[in-house]
């Protein structure tokens, strides 16, 4: 079994299997031409149920044979214009050689001697993002999971910064419309139930400072510490952003911890048009970037800032076996002393190789693009009587629901959209997300691929309206 191991007497053997799982995916991406077969669990549980895994093949074609029937055949393809659904993102070429090295090399970040360049490479991406922040020179951050991740590191820090003795008290202020992360956060960290404020946002669902302004007073007025104000530049549902300079002002104001969640709306730190929309987002004592949404990166590859490095020491402790407290003294940088992790992947490189490839104006011309294609798609539905349009995009996301002119019954409306969009799925023909304005069943967009045409958004409007129109009709039926 050691012919298995990857060193210097197998190199050529990890060449050739590479390469022909290489090929096999690429002969996939270059013949795909639908996101989704349409597979459903019920069709594809019993061929994985089959397999015993305690009888191995032996032999890497056999098992990438095998794989084709059991996971690439059905895979949802991201790079397929007509996916719409969620915030993923087709991946950049250069990112995924990233990726293909990084894998290799298994290089942990946790500590110099375990990665020695990759800790430097990191390092230098981090002053990379919060210099395109500003941030300013005191600046730090790490990379890690996920925006979950980053959000729960953010409170983490957000909380300890209160020096608040009774965790009771403490209070986070976030959209009604902010990520689920932040309420998953504050259970994480001890909080109460009701240690999450919920803002009420306006018509184009950004945070009303107004609103905003009377809870903080509130929680002054009742011996509540604000440890957080939660803003978001790209909310999941709607891609709105927070106003973030009269947030910035409240939270001076009030001397309250600020975090910008910018998981998806990082993209327009690269952007040549549309930067301006994170105004304010410098001020933030943290923020959370998802490279692996707005920046065409492969999961996983996401950070969190902070606009001063020594917040970073509530993330941290010392292991004598692993970074001894002599070791700072020393000046041996080790990033386990920044993180929640301490095995990491080296996923930094992926966006290093992207850059060193592409340039950051590269992913801001892509990003840029997607954002011009959900205005465009604003314009197909605000001008189609056959559906509903929530709110103007400020990055890629439109969320729309389908309205009859003959049904006039929220409810029927309601499973109407809902059918429409699982035929749709069914169908594999395209991919669409859901998710509930006011109680009611809406669809929604999310438009990542440069790829994606208006023509296509046109199409997968049809659609929608024909499975909508199909269910209607056979409700009809079904009621006569």
């Amino acid at each position: 079994m050691r012919s298995h191991l990857l060193n210097d007497t197998t190199a050529e053997q990890y060449r050739r299997s590479v390469t022909e799982g290489v090929e096999r995916v690429a002969a996939k991406l270059a013949t795909t031409d639908r996101p989704f077969t349409g597979v459903t669990v019920d069709a594809l549980s019993p061929r994985i149920d089959a397999i015993d895994l305690d009888r191995p093949l032996h032999d890497t074609t056999a098992v990438l044979d095998e794989l084709e029937e059991v996971y690439l055949r059905d895979a949802i393809y991201f790079h397929h214009p007509r996916y719409l659904a969620h915030l993923n993102c087709p991946v950049v070429i250069p990112a995924v050689l990233g990726e293909a090295v990084l894998s290799a090399v298994n290089s942990s970040l946790d500590t110099w001697d375990q990665s020695a360049g990759g800790t430097l490479i990191e390092r230098k991406l981090i002053d990379w993002t919060t210099g395109r922040i500003g941030l300013g020179p005191a600046a730090d951050g790490v990379f890690t999971s996920g925006g979950t991740q980053s959000n729960l590191q953010a409170l983490l820090l957000a909380r300890e910064e209160a020096k608040s003795n009774d965790l009771g008290k403490l209070r986070i202020l976030a959209s009604e419309v902010s990520h689920f992360s932040v309420k998953k956060s504050a259970k994480l960290l001890g909080l109460g139930q009701d240690s999450v404020i919920a803002i009420p946002v306006d018509h184009d669902k950004r945070m009303q400072t107004v609103a905003l302004a009377r809870e903080l007073e509130r929680c002054a007025q009742d011996g509540l510490v604000p440890m957080a104000v939660v803003a978001t530049a790209g909310t999941t549902d709607f891609g709105s952003i927070d106003p973030l300079p009269e947030i910035a002002e409240l939270c001076a104001q009030y001397g309250v911890w600020m975090h910008v969640d910018a998981a998806y709306g990082c993209g327009l730190l690269a952007s040549l048009k549309y930067r301006d929309r994170l105004a304010g987002i410098e001020r933030a004592d943290s923020v959370t970037v998802d490279y692996h949404k707005s920046f065409f990166q492969p999961v996983s590859s996401s950070a969190v800032l902070v606009r001063d490095a020594a917040t970073l020491r509530h993330a941290t402790y010392h292991a004598e076996y692993l970074n001894p407290r002599r070791m700072v003294q020393e000046r041996i940088p080790n990033q386990v002393d920044k993180s929640l992790q301490t095995t990491r992947r080296f996923d930094a490189l992926k966006l290093w190789m992207t850059l060193r490839v592409m340039g950051a104006d590269g992913i801001g011309q892509l990003f840029d693009e997607v954002c011009d294609l959900a205005a465009e798609g604003w314009e197909l539905l605000a001008a189609d009587p056959r559906f509903d349009v929530v709110v103007r995009p400020s990055l890629s996301t439109l969320v729309f629901r389908y309205v009859p002119a003959a049904v006039t019954d929220p409810a029927e409306i309601d499973r109407a959209n809902l059918y429409a969009r699982k035929a749709l799925f069914a169908s594999g023909d395209a991919v669409v997300a859901g998710t509930k304005v006011a109680g009611r069943h809406y669809l929604k967009f999310t438009l990542l691929n440069p790829e994606t045409k208006a023509s296509d958004i046109a199409a997968v409007l049809d659609l929608i309206a024909g499975h909508a129109e199909q269910y209607l009709g056979e409700s009809l039926d079904r009621a006569s």
